[in-house]
């Protein structure tokens, strides 16, 4: 070509610019919102999980409708992607049901804690179904994370009947231990399939698969079990408007920190909601943890920051 000119090198383009630290600061957003949400659920009074988990995703369609217009995203994603959204929605919305289950059914901290032991099942999936490296240190943080749900779920068989410091009925409070443990399996799930998605979906496209998969899911679960009851009029609904709101930016910032950041740090920084679990259960329920709670949580605090500081290390020495 007579016109082009002769250069010394291919001009590069400008890489593009990063905050350090971006992705750690979303996912203690999240962290933050999910609390409060956990929060709000323990005060409804007289709904079901599965409405509230209803209730919470029509209003995240509804807020997220705009969304995905405004950024020309559509309603279906990436054909090949499609797949993995349909398992995120599905997966993540159980995840929700259970937590919010097993908030109603035990106590505010006990619930968030065993919820929290995902991230060490989240190393055990990623091996199995991302073909990460499992090592022996991913074996020691299991059997952690088992101690620790055992020293919260206290069983009989191995305490006895010293059942100090639970709230409520024994029974209830076994219920909301296997629905956590569900749930932060379910949990680990979802982060296995959100890292398999990454930035190859809009974020905005995760929540809405996640909104209207679970509304769908919700509405016929608990149509069937007839648990459908009108919410109190005031403080209630502005609840159950605001955890739909508070769920969307959770969501949202969530994957944001999965898409600039690897799992572990992410992991790490959520060790937050533990903290913040058992400061929102003595500030409004005046519930002061007992020694069986704070040793189950350290158990299962140590395995979750081990997991992360583990891959955090092994992905910084690989760059």
């Amino acid at each position: 070509d007579a016109d082009a000119k002769p250069v010394r090198g291919e001009e590069r383009a400008e890489p593009e610019k990063k905050c350090p630290g971006v992705g750690l600061f979303y996912a203690f957003m999240s962290t933050v919102f999910f609390s409060i949400i956990t929060l709000l659920v323990k005060t409804i009074q007289g709904i079901h999980a599965i409405e509230i988990s209803a209730i919470r995703c029509f209003f995240q369609i509804v807020f997220t409708v705009p969304l995905l217009i405004y950024h020309k995203t559509g309603f279906l994603g990436p054909r090949d992607k499609r797949k993995y959204l349909v398992l995120r929605g599905f997966i993540g919305s159980n995840a929700m049901i259970l937590l919010y289950y097993a908030v109603q059914q035990m106590s505010l901290a006990d619930a968030t804690v065993i919820m929290f032991s995902n991230p060490v099942f989240t190393s055990l999936l990623a091996w199995i179904f991302l073909k990460e490296r499992c090592t022996i240190w991913d074996c020691v943080f299991t059997v952690f994370t088992i101690t620790g749900v055992i020293l919260i779920a206290r069983p009989p068989f191995i305490f006895g009947d010293y059942m100090y410091g639970i709230e409520g009925d024994y029974t209830n409070h076994i219920k909301g231990t296997i629905a956590a443990f569900a749930g932060a399996v379910a949990a680990a799930c979802t982060m296995v399939v959100l890292r398999k998605i990454g930035k190859s979906a809009h974020y905005y496209l995760s929540v809405w698969y996640y909104a209207i998969i679970g509304f769908i899911e919700c509405l016929i679960t608990v149509s069937v079990l007839g648990e459908w009851k009108i919410p109190f009029c005031g403080r209630d609904r502005w609840m159950l408007m605001l955890i739909a709101v508070l769920g969307i930016a959770g969501q949202t910032f969530l994957t944001k920190a999965l898409q600039r950041e690897k799992a572990g740090p992410v992991a790490l920084m959520r060790t937050l909601d533990v903290v913040l679990a058992f400061i929102f259960q003595f500030i409004f329920f005046n519930l002061a943890p007992t020694w069986w709670s704070v040793g189950g949580a350290m158990c299962i605090v140590v395995s979750t920051s081990g997991v992360a500081l583990r891959k955090w290390f092994s992905n910084t020495r690989k760059t």
